[in-house]
């Protein structure tokens, strides 16, 4: 069971009603609603939610609502979280490295059937916690692309050459074996699945049996000020047609993993401004809480707008240094802001497409805390956007 959370009409009533000292990050149903039809009708597979890019409660009562039934968790207490949403949910346990005894617990307690390794070590730990003959165990393949902005197989992923002997193994083992391979975060260009597709051919073309299942990851970006990437269908069509090129079993399905496609577009930030000097301001959150993620490769900065006494404000703009509240020199956000001239202290700025590793990954550092989430419930009503 989910929570109900406050809702308001709009932020500008939000403002109006609550003049919030504090962060509020809001959350705009109908959107979520949109985007997750967009990629279940798109997508040519079965569609996992990667419940680390958001796990708030409520966000994930809205992907179930909205058709999502199957759900990528990296832990067991993400495990837990969808079961006490979702008890129906398939969870698959898609992370090589698991803390003792969790791959045992997620199969007993919550029924996981999927499980991930990507060495033959990993396999023989997780074969003593598993009943192997009801279990899929993809075998994951260290795959890159130049266009992804951040390389997920520098610690996870079995080189290629070894992947035949490895999925050996696990048909050895009892278990299905399956192939899984990411190709980095924010893919700039669909032609990274083309190649992932190439390089996994090149593995099955080795092996005496056909695969089944095979999961292409996640990578699926969304567009931000000056970071606009391709639209979705785009990907889609890559992955449909390399697929096709796979000598895969005549039942065989491919899985997808997204996560900011998901997640991002349904949710903003809205902050103060406290302080403003010359070209800088200074607002109540920072880089050690939902603006976090802009450490890494990628967008540095999101879309955003400006609100004075509850209304949207605009005019002749500048670009601003954004700063957060802690004391710490690093508490700056990467990217320069354009906003109106005239902006001061007690405005508001909402910052959108920020629902994907934001409020999962926010720190109290120095005490600086907000967990006000709000619903936006006007259909009419949508976050900042490119």
């Amino acid at each position: 069971m989910v929570d109900a959370i406050e809702e308001f009409a709009d932020v500008g009533s939000l403002l109006r009603t609550v003049r919030p000292k504090d962060p509020v990050y809001c959350i705009y149903p109908h959107v979520y609603s949109e985007i997750t039809t967009e990629f279940l009708k798109g997508f040519p597979g079965r569609v996992l939610y990667a419940v680390k890019a958001n796990p708030n409660p409520t966000i994930l009562g809205l992907l179930l609502a909205a058709g999502v039934r199957h759900f990528d968790c990296a832990s067991l207490p993400e495990i837990e979280l969808i079961d006490e949403i979702a008890p129906e949910a398939p969870k698959y346990f898609m992370t090589p490295v698991r803390i003792r005894d969790a791959a045992r617990t997620a199969q007993k307690k919550h029924g996981v059937r999927h499980f991930v390794v990507d060495h033959l070590s990993g396999l023989s730990q997780l074969v003593e916690e598993i009943d192997t003959s009801r279990s899929v165990i993809f075998a994951r393949m260290a795959v890159h692309h130049e266009s992804a902005m951040e390389d997920l197989s520098v610690r996870f992923g079995a080189p290629p050459e070894e992947m035949p002997a490895l999925l050996q193994s696990i048909r050895d083992s009892g278990a299905e074996p399956a192939l899984a391979f990411n190709v980095g975060s924010s893919v700039t260009d669909p032609e990274a699945y083309r190649y992932s597709m190439s390089v996994t051919k090149s593995v099955l073309d080795k092996l005496p049996f056909r695969l089944r299942l095979i999961d292409v990851g996640g990578g699926y970006p969304k567009s931000y000020p000056d970071f606009i990437v391709p639209e979705l269908e785009q990907y889609f069509k890559a992955v449909e047609e390399s697929v096709g090129t796979l000598p895969l079993a005549d039942n065989a399905e491919v899985l997808g993993e997204p996560g900011r496609a998901l997640a991002a577009p349904g949710m903003s930030a809205v902050v103060e401004v406290l302080l403003r000097k010359d070209s800088r301001l200074y607002i109540n959150d920072g880089m050690f809480g939902i603006f976090w993620v802009l450490r890494i490769d990628g967008p540095d900065r999101f879309p955003v707008r400006t609100y004075r006494n509850g209304k949207p404000h605009e005019g002749e703009t500048m670009e601003f240094q954004i700063n957060g509240p802690t004391c710490d020199a690093t508490d700056t956000l990467p990217g320069l802001v354009p906003l109106p001239t005239d902006i001061r202290p007690g405005d508001y700025l909402e910052f959108g497409n920020i629902g994907a590793y934001s409020i999962g990954g926010r720190t109290n550092y120095n005490g600086f805390y907000s967990d006000r989430i709000v619903s936006i419930t006007s259909p009419k009503e949508r976050p900042p956007a490119v």
